[in-house]
C-alpha cells in the first residue's frame, strides 16, 4: 500500500481550507484517510505562524514509514525544516503558446501593412 502525506480539502466555497493528512494513493482527495497530521488555511496572510501547522514528530514518523509527500506538502516540510526540496526549473513556462504567437505575428503584419499604407498616403 502506498502512503502519501497530501491535501484534503475543506472549507465552503470560494473560502478554501486544507487538512494535512496521510492517506492511501489509491483514495479520492477529500476521502477516507489514516491520520491528520495538520493544516494549511491560505486565506491568512503569509507571515502568520497559523497559516501553516504541522505536527512534526508524526510526519517523521509516517515518511520513515514510507509515506511520500506531494510537491505542496513538500514545500511547507521544507519551510518547517524537515525535509529537503530540490529547486525546479522550467524556463518553457512563460513562454506563449502557438495560437499566442500566431496572434502576435499576425498583429505585427497589420501594424506594417498600416504603417506601410500611411507612409504611402503621406508620399501621394
Amino acid at each position: 500500500m502506498s502512503l502519501k502525506i497530501r491535501l484534503a480539502r475543506g472549507g465552503s466555497k470560494k473560502r478554501p481550507y486544507y487538512h494535512v493528512v496521510v492517506a492511501d494513493a489509491r483514495a479520492p482527495r477529500d476521502g477516507r484517510f489514516l491520520e491528520k497530521l495538520g493544516s494549511w488555511n491560505p486565506m491568512l496572510a503569509k507571515g502568520d505562524e497559523r497559516r501553516v501547522e504541522l505536527n512534526v514528530e508524526r510526519i517523521q514518523e509516517w515518511i520513515a514509514k514510507g509515506a511520500q509527500p506531494t510537491d505542496r506538502v513538500l514545500r511547507f516540510l521544507a519551510e518547517a525544516g524537515i525535509a529537503q526540496r530540490e529547486a525546479r526549473n522550467n524556463p518553457d513556462k512563460g513562454k506563449p503558446g502557438k495560437k499566442a504567437e500566431e496572434r502576435a505575428a499576425e498583429k505585427a503584419q497589420k501594424a506594417e501593412d498600416a504603417k506601410a499604407a500611411a507612409a504611402e498616403a503621406a508620399a501621394e
